[in-house]
């Protein structure tokens, strides 16, 4: 029982970083707090490598709800030490935690919006207190999404997870998965409207667009070969700024000149 409240603190409260500072929310970072918790620190580390290893690339982006891999590194490295099964049984049961607590996520997200009205009439009145408060509403429901199936889940035993994915009703599950397909579109259109506001940024895209279709190229790829692109870009808009602003202070000594 104490195991389970600790594991199920730290997947909380790993939930609550994922909202705010992003430092503790790998699995390399998560899997061996768990497994030292359940006095098997050497499995945890094993454990949160591998893991690391296989979700290295998931990530949100824009509005995109990723597989929560807090729940299923916590749930995953719990039960895959408790059993004894080690590496195989956490990455077996990893995923499937990972993607019902992304429904958890997607719930939580789309509902959550209710607060910014409620946050826009504070942020009227001025009081600072209010808004700050407000916040903490927030941090509970993702601690809580972390916190509460991870402690089933381990309380439980893994029969728990495959219980709670059978009972759900088929009609919210196929709701969710479709909202889920359109999410990922959602968040990429707004990261694209955000970064293509400059006209010259639609030249990356037009490149990466070739690279991925008609040179059939992976990410790491294309990813090398945009970051020299990305450093030349750099460097050009840090020296035309810098021109500008000389110019701009030349001729402001020029004009005091002419009195």
């Amino acid at each position: 029982m104490i195991s389970a409240i600790l594991v199920s603190a730290w997947a909380g409260l790993c939930g609550i970083d994922d909202m705010s500072t992003q430092m503790i929310r790998r699995p390399l970072l998560i899997a061996p707090i768990v497994g030292l918790i359940l006095g098997d620190l050497k499995t945890g580390l094993l454990i949160g490598a591998t893991l690391e290893v296989m979700w290295m690339g998931i990530g949100n982006v824009g509005a995109y709800s990723a597989p929560d891999i807090i729940s299923g590194t916590a749930i995953g490295t719990a039960l895959g030490v408790m059993s004894g099964g080690g590496v195989a049984t956490a990455v077996a049961l990893a995923v499937p935690t990972s993607l019902l607590a992304q429904q958890l996520l997607i719930l939580y997200r789309s509902s959550i919006v209710m607060l910014n009205p409620i946050a826009k009439r504070m942020a009227k009145t001025g009081d600072f207190s209010k808004i700050f408060t407000i916040n903490f509403v927030p941090m509970i429901f993702v601690f809580l999404i972390r916190a509460l199936p991870t402690f089933l889940a381990i309380y439980f035993g893994a029969d728990a997870i495959e219980t709670v994915v059978a009972a759900l009703p088929k009609d919210i599950m196929n709701g969710l998965s479709v909202a889920g397909k359109i999410i990922p579109a959602v968040g990429i259109a707004l990261l694209m409207q955000m970064m293509l506001k400059k006209g010259e940024m639609w030249v990356f895209l037009l490149i990466g667009f070739t690279l991925t279709v008609y040179l059939d190229l992976s990410v790491l790829p294309i990813t090398l070969i945009a970051l020299p692109f990305a450093l030349i870009y750099d460097l050009a808009s840090s020296n035309k700024a810098a021109v500008v602003q000389g110019n701009t202070v030349e001729e402001e000594d020029e004009g005091g000149y002419d009195l």
